[in-house]
């Protein structure tokens, strides 16, 4: 998997709704919000069950109904298509 350049990142985070760089380096970032720990819990469990069946794994953080994710491809050193295809796949989910 090859990292994407900044502009092509760019222009691909414009599709994926909520999502934006980390400053600093080459990831990207979004904070979930949901009803509650149950619901935000659950979310957590079926997309950890996507990563698995990918191969590639979030780094996350969850307090209560809130879930930070970051998603970085560090075998590349940076942002992948699999990483927009989790975003993807996470916006989707939360819904």
């Amino acid at each position: 998997m090859q990292k994407l350049s900044k502009a092509e990142l760019e222009k691909k985070l414009k599709r994926l709704s909520g999502w934006k760089l980390v400053k600093g380096r080459s990831a990207i970032t979004k904070t979930f919000k949901f009803n509650n720990f149950q619901d935000a819990f659950g979310w957590m469990t079926s997309m950890a069950i996507y990563a698995e069946k990918k191969d590639h794994h979030p780094e996350w953080f969850n307090v209560y109904s809130t879930v930070e994710v970051t998603l970085s491809t560090h075998d590349a050193g940076g942002v992948t298509n699999l990483d927009l295809d989790m975003a993807k796949e996470m916006n989707q989910k939360s819904k």
